[in-house]
């Protein structure tokens, strides 16, 4: 089994346990269709799903993921994002945003006019809350632009 996908390992696990897609399904508390998606590689199970597939199994975890280099590189991109994700406490839409607040007041005081004033205050803190999702969301935009 050692050049097997991890789909494939699974399936010929519950083979030789005699189980049914079912039986393991309601022994993990997933749906019947999550087991049929991971043996077909259609999907993976996550971490404590892994974990209980391996105390099922009688098996480690290690052994079922080893001869998967699809699912250790999924596993290796999802690690570097989760980092990635908490090294930046204070990411750039942080700075813009302040940096945008701080121009909505200082237009204010010069200028007296508080809706200038409000509307950057506003969309200073917004960037400052939605900054990914803004970014996520332009990204996606130029992709549309850019396959027309």
């Amino acid at each position: 089994m050692s050049c097997l996908k991890l789909g494939e390992q699974l399936q010929r696990l519950r083979e030789a346990k005699n189980m049914s897609r079912e039986e393991l399904a309601q022994q993990m508390n997933v749906s019947r269709q999550a087991v049929y998606k991971w043996e077909n590689n259609k999907g993976y199970p996550g971490i404590q799903n892994l974990l209980k597939i391996s105390e099922i199994y009688e098996t480690t975890i290690d052994e079922l993921i080893k001869s998967d280099s699809i699912f250790q590189d999924k596993i290796n991109i999802d690690e570097n994002k989760k980092k990635d994700d908490d090294d930046e406490i204070l990411h750039p839409g942080f700075y813009i945003g302040i940096g945008i607040i701080f121009l909505g007041i200082f237009l204010g005081l010069i200028f007296g006019n508080l809706i200038i004033s409000t509307a950057l205050n506003i969309v200073g803190t917004l960037i400052i809350c939605f900054y990914k999702d803004i970014l996520k969301l332009f990204r996606n935009v130029i992709k549309d632009f850019n396959q027309q």
